[in-house]
């Protein structure tokens, strides 16, 4: 412990949630890395990982996530899956980057866009205007 610091009662120590931090600090368990896939408001993807993904996806659309996403939200979760350490993790994402666009979206299983000027199909008795 460093001198001159106050040890905190709760929090997180290396993404583990503890009950106090010092020589008796209880670990109450691990939070898993997060890999997951984002679909950006100009309909791009982005792959990344995270402890938490609400909160991770709460800095991408606040402009303080990847400087990929600054400025394409907000975004939109695909697709998660969770890992029990940061290295597989880190693997899945590298793994996912690479694929093209299509399989990126099947493991989503979400139909890609209509195309430019469509407005996706229509249904007997529907109005387009």
């Amino acid at each position: 412990m460093t001198v001159g610091r106050k040890p905190k009662l709760r929090g997180e120590l290396g993404g583990a949630k503890v009950e106090a931090r010092g020589r008796g600090a209880t670990i109450i368990h691990r939070m898993p890395w997060t890999v997951y896939l984002l679909r950006c408001k100009d309909d791009t993807l982005y792959t990344g990982i995270a402890r938490d993904l609400v909160r991770r996806v709460a800095q991408h659309d606040a402009g303080r996530g990847a400087k990929y996403t600054r400025g394409r939200g907000p975004v939109r979760v695909l697709w998660s899956e969770t890992r029990r350490t940061q290295g597989a993790a880190l693997r899945r994402e590298a793994e996912i980057k690479r694929w093209p666009r299509k399989l990126k979206l099947s493991l989503a299983r979400v139909p890609s866009r209509p195309p430019r000027g469509c407005r996706g199909r229509r249904t007997p008795g529907s109005r387009q205007g």
